[in-house]
């Protein structure tokens, strides 16, 4: 490689690197801050809560940073095991998203039934109606069944006999239509009635689902930018690699060093 474009693939590389070094510590920072604001929402999958937002957050945000901090430096100290460390780091990353990508492919309708059934036991067993403050899983499915116009995961009598009240055939009050809320009273609410006419007939798993469907061409477009920003920095690696280490093993070849 010749000297210019040596110091061209260096420094687009070390300066790829420390934009990828300022976004891991945004991904991190707010995952962080889901984790301390948001913590409620873990509840909604208590079998799963280490697959949140605010882990994978935290953990791409981690992972984004030692690996910037690896590039960074051995591109800008042509340190070799710097940069065989990363270019490990970007294969082994690149490896486990093929992996998670086909198997979510392939176990597309299993991960939904799994996703739908965890939905249901937190809602059996830790919905808990005494729980208050704005991060409460009660708080949380209220909005979530205002919002979308749902009740439930699957429908309605996901409700009935809940923990938070056995044997009962009840629901929240988020579940009613408006009509029904305004006409409760303070003795029967409406969400009391067991009149399931007064509520919401659709889940809402199925109104999330169709959410993220509608959104998949965003995934698309992210995973496409994330691949060639990857390939670039295994190329670019590898390409400092082999330049330092052909400078260390030649006593004739001219040192890249701008001071030479």
């Amino acid at each position: 490689m010749s000297k210019s474009g040596y110091t061209c693939v260096r420094y687009i590389f070390c300066w790829l690197n420390v934009i990828l070094w300022i976004t891991g510590c945004g991904i991190l920072g707010v995952g962080l801050w889901l984790r301390i604001a948001y913590e409620g929402y873990a509840t909604l999958l208590p079998e799963y809560a280490l697959l949140g937002a605010d882990s994978l957050a935290i953990a791409v945000g981690t992972i984004a940073f030692i690996l910037a901090f690896c590039g960074c430096c051995g591109s800008w100290f042509q340190s070799r095991w710097m940069l065989i460390t990363y270019f490990s780091l970007v294969v082994f990353i690149f490896v486990a998203e093929f992996i998670m990508g086909s198997l979510a492919f392939v176990f597309r309708e299993k991960l939904g039934h799994i996703l739908q059934q965890e939905l249901q036991y937190g809602l059996q067993h830790h919905y808990n109606i005494t729980a208050s403050g704005p991060y409460s899983l009660v708080t949380i499915w209220d909005q979530l069944q205002s919002e979308v116009h749902c009740c439930g995961v699957k429908n309605y009598e996901d409700w009935y006999g809940i923990d938070a009240w056995v044997d009962e055939r009840w629901v929240p009050e988020s579940c009613c239509l408006p009509a029904a809320y305004l006409n409760q009273t303070e003795t029967q609410p409406c969400g009391h009635t067991q009149n399931s006419e007064d509520w919401y007939p659709k889940g809402c798993f199925e109104q999330i689902q169709m959410w993220f469907i509608q959104r998949l061409h965003i995934v698309g477009v992210v995973g496409l930018v994330v691949a060639f920003v990857q390939l670039f920095g295994l190329i670019s690696s590898m390409l400092l690699f082999c330049t330092v280490k052909h400078k260390r093993s030649s006593y004739t070849y001219q040192s890249y060093e701008p001071n030479a």
